[in-house]
């Protein structure tokens, strides 16, 4: 397989035209007043009300090491080849691969996959009813945990113990149940703890449908609506409440997480859209202390959390959207250092994979070395945040999305050229001089490129010189299964 290396563009030099377009499935812009705004959110996903009631979470099981696939049947459900499949089909020159795939029997509808999360020598992922740890090296399933109700959200990334709370539906309907029930998951070891429903408020009856949380420490943020508390991880108990504030004009709406925790509100809601703007607070965890306060122009939002050390993050207009959209840099007390507009050089917002209701992650965009790297559809590049200019780009002319992944040295960034449905992606080191600086670390397999290229649009992540693909999205339709984890490393030989 040959490779077209990408070209230059100078910052001055604006890249053609005609990026392939993509569905954009998540929020509706802010509506009139609190009602539609939470209407507005509920469409991504969500479950709704609901009684049915929770069972006793099952034990974890765990596995050996796969064996060998089957050969790939001529008729009924689809299949990804098998790592040992793989192995055999691999030439001179590729990458090693593995693919984690499940024969758990799914509803017939597109479910969401939450995250991967890096524990240990594990990576793991929530899909529905089911949490799976496979182990890097060679996608043997380490552990698998079933549980009583789809997940229904789950924090982007765990405490530094490898805990993690997931949020359950109460139901198994797509339509019809509340998501308030929330299990503690232990992902080194698949075993679940405390199960509480932390939302339940009997002097209401308003039902959880919009929950977006964020770990930070041993603290667990929770967005309900336009409400927002902090628990404690290891038992669940209540830290504080988040308020409203300006005075109550400002509802709490989102959270991330990590080193930071930050919460969005909205505010100023009301008939002019265009006089709506987002809050974002930095609060101590355990205590919920204010430690600054940033505020969008009226008009516009904030949209994704790129990066919570330093604060980079993306806003949108209200009513124009994607097709408005900016990243935006502050100082380390809040205030505005940077605002970029990567529109001009045919960036996409998050790579174009579209909005959700949470805040975090923000695929296709990396905060490292003082300088914010962007992807999309045919190109990458990245921007000074020190002076908000273009330090560098290169774009090629295939269709394919390059991904920055990494940045190991303030020298060089880590790309992820996706597959096509024929032709198996890549992934390279890019020097900051441009294409004549392109060394390629890794050509992924051709064996492997349909299972590849199912996971567009999903999440890459580069790990210990891996690439690991999940996609946004799994069908429970056999006819069309997509595997669970794609992944590829340099071959030993």
């Amino acid at each position: 397989m040959s490779y077209s290396p990408p070209s230059w563009y100078p910052p001055g030099q604006a890249p053609p035209s005609g990026r392939r377009s993509r569905r954009d499935r998540g929020l509706i812009a802010l509506a009139v007043g609190l009602a539609l705004l939470v209407a507005a959110v509920a469409g991504a996903g969500w479950y709704g009300y609901g009684a049915d009631r929770a069972r006793p979470a099952a034990a974890p099981r765990t596995s050996a090491p796969a064996s060998a696939s089957p050969a790939l049947p001529t008729t009924g459900p689809s299949r990804a080849p098998g790592t040992r499949e793989l192995a055999a089909a691999r030439r001179p020159g590729e990458a090693a691969a593995w693919i984690a795939d499940d024969s758990t029997d799914l509803p017939r509808r597109d479910l969401r996959v939450h995250e991967p999360w890096i524990v240990g020598d594990t990576v793991v992922q929530a899909l529905h009813r089911e949490v799976t740890a496979y182990r890097l090296s060679d996608g043997a399933e380490v552990w698998n945990l079933t549980l009583p109700t789809p997940v229904c959200e789950a924090p982007a990334n765990p405490t530094p113990e490898g805990r993690i709370v997931v949020v359950l539906a109460t139901g198994e309907a797509q339509r019809g149940a509340r998501c308030d029930r929330f299990q503690l998951i232990d992902l080194l070891s698949g075993r679940t703890g405390w199960m509480k429903e932390l939302l339940r408020d009997p002097a209401r009856d308003t039902p959880a449908l919009l929950v977006d949380t964020a770990i930070s420490g041993d603290t667990l943020a929770v967005a309900e609506g336009v409400t927002a508390a902090v628990y404690r991880v290891s038992d669940g108990r209540l830290l504080h409440r988040v308020p409203a504030e300006n005075p109550g004009r400002c509802h709490p709406h989102k959270v991330a997480g990590g080193s930071r925790l930050l919460v969005v509100a909205v505010c100023a809601l009301g008939v002019d859209r265009r006089a709506t703007y987002s809050q974002l607070r930095e609060l101590d965890p355990r205590t919920g202390a204010v430690r600054w306060r940033h505020r969008t122009p009226a008009g516009r939002q904030v949209e994704r959390m790129v990066s919570v050390d330093p604060v980079v993050y993306t806003s949108m207009d209200n009513d124009r959207r994607a097709q408005d959209w900016r990243i935006v840099a502050l100082g380390p007390r809040g205030e505005l250092r940077r605002t970029i507009d990567p529109r001009a050089k045919g960036f996409e917002h998050c790579s174009g994979v579209g909005l959700d209701t949470g805040l975090q992650p923000c695929p296709g965009i990396l905060v490292a070395h003082g300088l914010v790297h962007v992807g999309g559809t045919d190109r990458v590049g990245a921007y000074d945040l020190a002076t908000g200019k273009l330090a560098w780009g290169v774009q090629n002319h295939d269709g394919r999305v390059l991904t920055p992944v990494g940045s190991p040295s303030p020298a060089g960034t880590v790309v992820h050229e996706s597959a096509t449905a024929g032709r198996p992606g890549r992934t390279f080191l890019l020097g900051r001089a441009g294409a004549n600086r392109e060394k390629v670390l890794m050509r992924h397999p051709a064996a492997a490129a349909g299972a590849e290229y199912s996971a567009l649009m999903g999440r890459v992540l580069y790990v210990g010189g891996r690439i690991l693909l999940t996609p946004p999205t799994v069908s429970g339709d056999d006819a069309r299964r997509q595997p669970r984890v794609v992944s590829f490393a340099p071959a030993a030989d």
